[in-house]
């Protein structure tokens, strides 16, 4: 049977070769571990019934209430406080992922946010590491960590952080961020963190232009200094759009597009926070089909209750993407990631084209 380009059924794309760039591990874990985890550790949780926990979780983005969805991560870092929960929680997320074809991954986390207990922020970042690593084994799955500080702490603990990151960065830690409410806590308060990375010659992605406009993507990049820009939803307030199509753009989204600045997007989860109104006006299809440097992502596969397949299916159903455009997605996550050059060649052209290439003819794809 010869598929029309636009013809790609579930199955064809739960098998297609997938990256991701940005993925919290706080918002990814398995009901089933929260609900032992929990057990082991006495952490109350709103239920025991895992239909009905599943079911919180989700809610604040069904509801599209971003106070809700975020209430939900007090619950996943409670259980998330000992080196034992920090393996196995990244361990099962390289599992996870590897289900979908994910053949890279860079998985983030907020070291801070694992230390309330007896935790120090170099053990925690050590038993992520060891978990990802874990994962690697049964898997064959490569993933890098990225060390996440938090807009709303003191700048001298985001500091911190970024010297962790560097401390780790031949040990599996790929890259550092920064995330959190942009409302009030601006990127430029964190300077000293971003400059120390900088001078590191590391790697720096930051949450910029979900909550807040262009002047939070223009600190970013233009004060910080970030390589990547997480979500990037209202570059578009930057645009003068007719029809789907730029009829003008301000120096700042010229400035992204020219010097090939990736932004990590992310469908149902930037609808279930309400960064985008739906589906249809997300600015994911106008970036895209005006050559910027995007690609998906899931953000919290628990909270959004989605992963990398549902969001290739959301981009085909609601844009028109055939095949082709999902490979180049998948390139522009590759080129994009904090792994070293030649990992990046060696996954595009041995994994990514390969693969590719092999479901076509499977399928009989033309294009």
């Amino acid at each position: 049977m010869m598929y029309d380009i636009l013809m790609l059924t579930k199955e064809i794309i739960q098998q297609v070769p997938k990256v991701e760039l940005h993925d919290h591990l706080d918002g990814g874990l398995r009901i089933e571990t929260i609900l032992e985890l929990a057990r082991e550790n006495n952490v109350d949780l709103p239920s025991n019934n895992p239909k009905l926990l599943r079911e919180w979780f989700i809610r604040g983005c069904k509801q599209k209430s971003l106070a809700l969805y975020l209430e939900t991560f007090s619950v996943t870092t409670a259980v998330m406080q000992t080196k034992e929960a920090l393996e196995r929680v990244a361990f099962e997320a390289v599992e996870d992922l590897a289900a979908q074809h994910v053949c890279y991954a860079e998985i983030r986390f907020a070291p801070i946010l694992h230390t309330a207990k007896e935790l120090t922020s170099e053990q925690a970042v050590q038993a992520v590491l060891d978990g990802l690593q874990r994962g690697k084994k049964k898997t064959g799955m490569p993933s890098g960590l990225i060390l996440c500080a938090m807009r709303n702490q003191k700048p001298s603990v985001s500091l911190d952080i970024a010297e962790l990151a560097v401390a780790f960065c031949d040990r599996g830690v790929v890259g550092f961020d920064l995330a959190g409410d942009e409302s009030g806590y601006p990127p430029k308060k964190h300077l000293d963190a971003f400059q120390y990375i900088r001078n590191k010659n590391f790697n720096i992605t930051i949450h910029a232009g979900e909550a807040f406009g262009v002047e939070s993507i223009w600190q970013a990049i233009q004060v910080c200094g970030a390589h990547r820009i997480g979500h990037g939803t209202r570059l578009i307030e930057d645009m003068s759009i007719e029809s789907s199509h730029i009829e003008e753009m301000g120096s700042l989204a010229n400035f992204i597009l020219d010097r090939r600045i990736p932004m990590e997007m992310c469908l149902t989860s930037n609808v279930g926070t309400g960064a985008t109104s739906d589906y249809a006006h997300h600015p994911f299809p106008i970036l895209f089909r005006n050559n910027f440097r995007v690609f998906l992502c899931t953000d919290n596969r628990l909270m959004s209750d989605t992963d990398l397949s549902k969001e290739m299916e959301i981009a085909v159903q609601y844009y028109n993407l055939n095949i082709r455009d999902l490979e180049k997605l998948t390139i522009n996550a590759m080129k994009s990631a904090f792994a070293h050059h030649d990992i990046k060649i060696q996954i595009i052209y041995d994994v990514i084209k390969k693969q590719y290439a092999e479901i076509r003819n499977k399928y009989g794809i033309m294009d």
